[in-house]
């Protein structure tokens, strides 16, 4: 079942939200090595971490699947979200530095796809960073949660299908430690949850976190070659070698 704009929406605007954001972020430090004047894309529902997170980014955008839905994002400045379709992103080759996924790969009708047209668009050496429901942990049970929906993942399988389509492992780590309980009472302890989980039970996270890096000696046929670039839309980004990178708003 695929999340919903508006649930997704809501459910990070409630205390239980607030809180799993908190953890996330916490946990996203230590694969989010700083990339300077970096071109960042997230993918999924991702505005509550690209907040906290693109202090380093040259260029910053956010794409929301077609069978998601999308918002406006930033709020009160010229918009930076777009809805897209998850296979076919509207990006030149090699155009971004690192790409953040929450939301999106657990809800993929092919995952594999979604995967190959990420490492199109990711420059030679570039970072895909998952943030995906833990098979294992409570919060793929909790149906009052966008990570009780779609499809947990392990981190074996996970690891898996990034060597498949091209990328290597760097990094892992998890989140969402405490049980995605919703009374105000419970939510106050959720910290001192958290780091028991973090100490004892981290096999039971509500999340996984992986870092991949983008393998740079992969083949494209010539014929598929043709039929993506045939499919690109502007505005994309264009990296710019040594340089400072730039936003070409040309039209095709």
């Amino acid at each position: 079942m695929n999340a919903d704009i508006v649930d997704l929406r809501d459910f990070y605007a409630s205390r239980l939200g607030e809180v799993a954001v908190r953890s996330l972020a916490y946990s996203l430090a230590p694969v989010w090595k700083p990339i300077h004047q970096e071109r960042l894309v997230g993918l999924g529902y991702v505005t509550p971490y690209l907040d906290r997170l693109t202090g380093d980014a040259d260029h910053t955008l956010a794409f929301m699947p077609a069978t998601q839905g999308a918002m406006t994002w930033p709020f009160g400045r010229p918009s930076l979200a777009a809805l897209v379709h998850p296979s076919d992103l509207p990006l030149g080759d090699a155009s971004v530095d690192r790409i953040l996924m929450v939301h999106a790969l657990e809800f993929a009708e092919n995952p594999t796809e979604m995967l190959n047209e990420t490492w199109r668009v990711l420059a030679p050496g570039g970072r895909l960073v998952l943030v995906l429901p833990n098979r294992r942990g409570l919060w793929s049970r909790a149906e009052h949660t966008p990570f009780g929906s779609g499809r947990p993942w392990s981190r074996g399988q996970v690891t898996r299908l990034l060597r498949e389509t091209m990328f290597t492992p760097s990094g892992f780590s998890d989140a969402l430690h405490f049980p995605p309980f919703r009374r105000p009472g419970f939510l106050k302890l959720a910290g001192v949850w958290e780091g028991m989980g973090r100490r004892n039970w981290p096999i039971f996270a509500g999340v996984i976190i992986v870092e991949a890096t983008k393998l740079v000696y992969r083949g494209i046929p010539v014929t598929s070659r043709h039929d993506i670039r045939k499919h690109v839309r502007r505005p994309l980004l264009v990296p710019q070698g040594g340089g400072a990178p730039a936003l070409n708003l040309e039209t095709e």
